[in-house]
């Protein structure tokens, strides 16, 4: 290790603990209730497709699509390069032909949580559309930021491999590197934010809620739509509203949805900052071209409205296909169908665990908002290729 890099290293340290506080210990841990997120070593056991609920009354060919999108960002990866050949020659093949594709190519292996559970929570997110514009006025007054100059981003993965998988995020103050500003002082413009507003809208709740999604369309006085991305993050780990809602006694856990928190908030205008301020993770933006379809997930590839999910990368490789088995929101009825892994998420930690993609819109955000189903995961490879390690590193 170079001085410099023992230098950095230091002045990093306290990024360093509240990263290192994130990874797996090796310390007992009580039993954690299911649905709840588990990271640790994860387990692969391989299945008969006719372990697969709902395998064979699935629409598979609504997947299709979906599953071509992937090869475009995996199809150069060891032991892929076959399927996503032979996917591109087939011509709109219905359900039976997407079936024999994948018994004829693929191994399913069931993800097992590394406390034996194999349910996990299964969550629900969408794209939602705001009212903005592109300069302020007495409507539109709460901005939406591109990435800050003083943000910077730190990959110490060569001294310490077993933080590969954490970007550390932190501000120079002097010659020390410290822990960049939390949601209140961004939003208080202690940050180098002034000159990096993309838009303007005219709902502090609804800004929050994009940042939460991490994309979104911005209507425009004109009627013109913009859309937005993710582009980075200030570094502090989410803090959920809802829960924090339930603990204070405001809401009762049904109720703590996306629409019962828009509910709380305006009826509670003078707490409203506060709360917000609670999650001190804050999200900045990107513009996006303007396209057809979802908005582009972490693969790079738009996303499938209902057939893509977030996924912790870690123990799914993006671009897989997997099958979910879990329910509708609000619902006992059974929601089983091929999915394929092509976004990630700040919150989306743990084997067990996905995030599904309901599409745009105000009924996607009714059922993204409602949906904390138990649910079950099989990851699907190209036969021959090996599961993840799925150690959580």
């Amino acid at each position: 290790m170079t001085t410099f890099t023992r230098r950095l290293a230091l002045a990093l340290l306290p990024l360093l603990v509240a990263a290192c506080a994130q990874l797996p210990s090796a310390k007992p841990k009580p039993p954690i209730p299911p649905g709840k997120a588990v990271e640790g070593p994860a387990a692969y056991q391989p299945a008969e497709w006719t372990a697969l609920p709902g395998w064979q009354e699935d629409d598979l060919s609504a997947a299709w699509s979906a599953f071509l999108q992937s090869c475009r960002g995996i199809k150069n990866r060891p032991g892929w390069q076959e399927p996503c050949a032979a996917a591109a020659a087939l011509k709109q093949p219905d359900s039976a032909a997407v079936r024999g594709f994948f018994e004829a190519r693929f191994a399913p292996y069931q993800i097992v949580n590394p406390d034996g559970m194999e349910d996990g929570l299964v969550t629900g997110y969408y794209e939602p559309l705001l009212n903005g514009s592109r300069s302020r006025s007495a409507r539109f007054r709460y901005p939406l930021y591109g990435v800050p100059d003083d943000l910077l981003t730190i990959d110490l993965a060569s001294v310490y491999p077993e933080l590969k998988n954490l970007r550390l995020r932190g501000r120079l103050d002097g010659h020390k590197v410290v822990p960049y500003w939390d949601r209140g002082e961004i939003e208080a413009g202690v940050s180098s934010v002034k000159g990096k507003e993309l838009y303007w809208v005219d709902d502090p709740v609804d800004l929050f809620f994009l940042q939460i999604q991490g994309s979104g369309r911005i209507r425009l006085p004109d009627g013109t739509l913009a859309r937005v991305g993710y582009a980075d993050q200030n570094g502090h780990p989410y803090r959920s509203i809802g829960k924090r809602l339930v603990e204070m006694g405001e809401l009762t856990l049904d109720k703590a949805s996306m629409e019962g928190i828009k509910d709380w908030a305006r009826n509670n205008p003078a707490k409203l900052k506060d709360l917000l301020d609670y999650n001190a993770s804050y999200v900045f933006f990107r513009e996006l071209p303007h396209q057809e379809g979802g908005p582009l997930g972490a693969l790079g590839v738009p996303l499938t409205e209902g057939r893509s999910i977030a996924v912790d990368p870690r123990y799914i490789p993006l671009g897989a296909p997997v099958f979910l088995a879990a329910t509708w929101p609000n619902s006992d009825q059974p929601l089983q169908r091929l999915m394929l892994a092509q976004d990630t998420g700040g919150a989306i930690r743990g084997p067990v665990r996905a995030d599904f993609f309901w599409g745009f819109g105000p009924e996607a955000g009714k059922r993204a908002g409602a949906m904390k189903q138990l649910g079950q995961l099989w990851l699907l490879l190209p036969k021959g290729v090996p599961p993840p390690a799925g150690n959580g590193n």
